[in-house]
């Protein structure tokens, strides 16, 4: 299933590993350090440059690992993945 996570972005939900909180992640050091390393490995994409960051998604399709910086808070973009399951 398809999860929009900012703008017109859309992931497969299969690809998703972890949502995280941008505000409440990067006070840890190895947080920042590992966005920062994604920066360096151009693994990192920021999906809106309008909006104001509030959660980044950790992606993996086929071995490449890819960031995403999206607009969306965590909650958002958890309950766009939920809706999209069938119970």
């Amino acid at each position: 299933m398809l999860v929009n996570i900012g703008q017109d972005k859309m992931i497969t939900d299969s690809e998703i590993i972890g949502i995280f909180d941008l505000d409440n992640t990067t006070v840890s050091k190895a947080t920042r350090d590992y966005i920062n390393f994604s920066v360096k490995e151009n693994e990192c994409v920021t999906v809106s440059m309008e909006d104001l960051p509030k959660s980044f998604i950790v992606c993996e399709k086929e071995e490449r690992r890819t960031v995403y910086i999206s607009p969306y808070n965590t909650a958002t973009v958890y309950k766009r993945l939920e809706s999209k399951k069938i119970y």
